[in-house]
């Protein structure tokens, strides 16, 4: 991000990683940590993107794909370390960082919940939270991480070509 975030952006942040939390923390409480819930929670992540509701396994990618752009060709004009590089290798800069991709990413996790929990709800009956946790992580945040360093990469090395004329 190349400017300070506003406070709505941070109280969104804030929002979704309540959320998050709060989910996967609900879901531990009800349903347990055990191989059984495990299985039926990755045969339920499995059987998703073929069933109802598909297009949002489109959507939210798409949509981190787009903060990924905005902020990748941030990084880019700040001359800055790659997104998860800076994560996974620089230690002292490795909260700051990561709270960037929450706030960029925050309005997504929180559709990601909502739309996760609606399907939950409507095609399966019940209510896993800990699964829309993990969903909305794994469509918005996991994308946003993955493509914001290579698009800061693409982009800086299209602005340091020498220009013809």
């Amino acid at each position: 991000m190349a400017e300070p975030p506003s406070k709505t952006q941070i109280l969104l942040a804030r929002v979704a990683v309540a959320l998050i939390v709060g989910l996967a923390a609900a879901g531990v409480v009800w349903y347990g940590v055990s191989t059984e819930e495990l299985n039926r929670l990755w045969r339920n992540i499995v059987a998703r993107p073929g069933g109802p509701m598909t297009f949002r396994f489109l959507l939210q990618p798409a949509m981190a794909a787009l903060a990924a752009l905005r902020d990748g060709v941030a990084d880019a004009q700040l001359d800055r370390t790659p997104y998860l590089s800076a994560i996974l290798y620089r230690v002292g800069r490795r909260s700051g960082r990561l709270w960037e991709g929450i706030v960029s990413t925050a309005r997504i996790l929180i559709l990601g919940v909502v739309m996760d929990i609606v399907y939950q709800l409507v095609f399966l009956g019940e209510f896993y939270p800990a699964e829309a946790a993990i969903i909305a992580v794994l469509l918005a945040f996991v994308p946003y991480a993955l493509l914001r360093g290579p698009i800061g990469r693409i982009a800086r090395h299209w602005g340091a070509r020498p220009t013809s004329g």
